[in-house]
């Protein structure tokens, strides 16, 4: 008899061990599911695209400005070596001009290659 009652006690661990592993199987399952019905990946990508490409068309505005600024700022410095008469007028002339000219086509190009 003691025999008989060692494996019904051995049994009903068993059991209950299945029931939590089950019940804890049902849990992770459950989140699992719950997480992939969240949100469609290609929404995701989506919404993160038109944020990108919105702060993109403020960051190329930004750029214009800044070329702008240092445009009037190139045209002062360049003003001032003129009239000090010194030699190297042209080449700063040329300096400030390419850079200004290069953020312009920079910014326009990198808005054609990425379409916005």
């Amino acid at each position: 008899m003691k025999i008989e009652k060692k494996v019904k006690d051995k049994s009903e661990v068993w059991a209950r061990a299945g029931l939590v592993g089950l019940v804890g199987l049902c849990f992770v399952l459950l989140l699992e599911v719950g997480d992939a019905l969240a949100q469609n990946g290609q929404a995701g990508i989506q919404e993160a695209t038109n944020q990108v490409k919105g702060y993109f068309n403020t960051g190329a505005n930004l750029m214009y400005a800044i070329g702008a600024v240092m445009g009037i700022i190139g045209a002062v410095k360049v003003f001032q070596k003129w009239n000090a008469g010194e030699p190297d007028t042209g080449k700063v002339a040329a300096a400030w001009f390419g850079s200004c000219v290069f953020l312009v086509i920079v910014t326009s190009v990198l808005k054609s290659f990425f379409g916005v």
